[in-house]
């Protein structure tokens, strides 16, 4: 979500190009002169801009975003951490930035029913083999692996970041 003191400082030009691009970049050969003509700017305003906010932290980053599972990667896990809260950073960072990890998290534990403070998604071609990268991060972890468990995913239910009102569907 936008942080409201960051929502605040954006304009109209802004907020335009957000909505234009939050369902993806356009697939055509010139995508920013797409862009452009669609919220009434140039081409050089609109990466200008886009990099201002990316400077910025409203935007993270501007890459492709493959569907996993058309590229035959099924078995794919959240790896739930109980690491001590002291090494949460340090471990974040170790597992994410592992080549099989795509998003690692730390989250709040809710005890005595769940520990678990650090989320790692895992993907992999089959079950087996994303419990073989969660043994590869239980090893990298060391110590610090209290426990853990794999929740595998059944199917995708929604699947897309941050939509400001009136943007792409």
């Amino acid at each position: 979500m936008i942080a409201s003191d960051t929502n605040a400082s954006l304009d109209d030009l802004d907020r335009a190009i957000i909505q234009a691009t939050q369902a993806g970049l356009p697939l055509t050969e010139k995508p920013y002169e797409a862009i452009a003509e669609q919220v009434g700017g140039t081409p050089a305003q609109v990466m200008a801009r886009m990099q201002r906010m990316q400077d910025r932290g409203i935007i993270r980053r501007i890459g492709a975003v493959p569907n996993h599972y058309v590229l035959g990667f099924r078995g794919n896990g959240m790896s739930v951490w109980d690491v001590p809260d002291e090494h949460i950073q340090i471990c974040g960072e170790m597992v994410g930035a592992l080549e099989f990890v795509s998003h690692a998290y730390h989250r709040p534990r809710h005890p005595p029913l769940w520990n678990y403070n650090l989320f790692a998604m895992v993907h992999g071609r089959d079950r087996d083999e994303v419990m073989l990268k969660v043994e590869k991060i239980a090893k990298l972890l060391g110590e610090n692996d209290r426990g853990h468990e794999v929740l595998f995913s059944t199917r995708i239910l929604k699947k897309t970041g941050l939509r400001l009102p009136g943007g792409n569907p």
